[in-house]
């Protein structure tokens, strides 16, 4: 089967996703058309070439492929804009790297990660000196990728907190929480339910958008744990509310999943903090499913009259 034909067939949001997670995961080369053995080249001559000029930016071959089936009728013009756009911050990021006195690093998500995470975590004692600390912390590798960190979004000491488990890509351009659909839609049931805004605080487990959406590893949820624990102590919400059961898994250790985790009461603790919590659907969740809104509805009421 011919790339034209697979790709007249693949969703346009699939494939900006594909695009946009081969860029944000290190893809800055393409294929050759045809094999080169470069351990064939004189050695004075790679190293020349490493020193002297910087290589331009290839285009990946997936892109030039999609450029293709576009002008064959394939693939919609959007998809071509996207694909261009894309391009464009892969050719600025890499400028910026280029000209910059210190490029990050990737660093090894082990153990010591975690425990420099919790250091720096515990050390803030307010939200702003919270997000000073992970602006500059350099122990989890999404931050490489990530356009923005994705704090938190609502006032201290709100009586609810919401907390999901990672950002997506409109939160990552923003730097703001549920800015989607997702976002709107939550605004919407709280608004329905006579729930301020101002009421509210929302965060996630982490902080820094994972490459093409994917679900944060073990070991990022691990090192991003710290940080939305203190968060959760600095805010001081009356009740938290788990978007999912990704960020109530996080929080809780239950393994349980959200069908039998929402609408009970639950305990978080953390040290000696304690708070009661409750897992609802994640709004994403309910876009795709509308007729579990009405689940969504009573739990959001029971929380409701908890804060009397």
């Amino acid at each position: 089967m011919s790339y034209e034909n697979v790709a007249a067939d693949v969703p346009l949001s699939a494939m900006e996703a594909y695009l946009e997670f081969l860029v944000s995961s290190g893809v800055d080369c393409c294929i050759d058309e045809t094999p080169h053995d470069w351990f064939s080249e004189p050695a004075t001559n790679k190293t020349t070439a490493v020193v002297s000029t910087p290589a331009p930016t290839p285009t990946p071959k997936v892109v030039r492929r999609a450029f293709k089936a576009e002008e064959a009728g394939h693939i919609s013009a959007d998809a071509k804009a996207t694909a261009k756009a894309i391009l464009q911050r892969q050719k600025q990021t890499v400028q910026q790297t280029q000209g910059s006195q210190s490029p990050q690093i990737a660093v090894l998500p082990d153990a010591n990660a975690v425990t420099s995470a919790r250091d720096t975590a515990f050390k803030a004692h307010s939200l702003e000196e919270l997000r000073q600390s992970m602006l500059e912390f350099e122990g989890c590798n999404l931050r490489l990728t990530a356009s923005n960190l994705v704090f938190g979004d609502g006032p201290a000491h709100a009586p609810i907190m919401f907390v999901g488990e990672a950002p997506g890509k409109e939160e990552d351009l923003s730097g703001v929480p549920f800015v989607g659909r997702s976002g709107q839609l939550l605004n919407l049931i709280l608004k329905r339910a006579g729930i301020a805004r101002e009421q509210v605080y929302i965060a996630n487990v982490v902080p820094w958008r994972p490459p093409g959406n994917r679900t944060p590893t073990p070991q990022e949820t691990e090192i991003c744990r710290p940080f939305i624990q203190r968060q959760i102590e600095l805010v001081d919400p009356k009740v938290l509310i788990f978007l999912g059961a990704a960020s109530a898994s996080a929080l809780t250790g239950s393994r349980d999943g959200i069908r039998k985790l929402r609408g009970k009461w639950l305990t978080y603790k953390a040290g000696a903090f304690e708070r009661d919590a409750m897992a609802m659907y994640h709004p994403a969740y309910l876009l795709r499913s509308p007729a579990e809104k009405k689940l969504v509805w009573r739990d959001i009421l029971n929380v409701k009259n908890k804060l009397g």
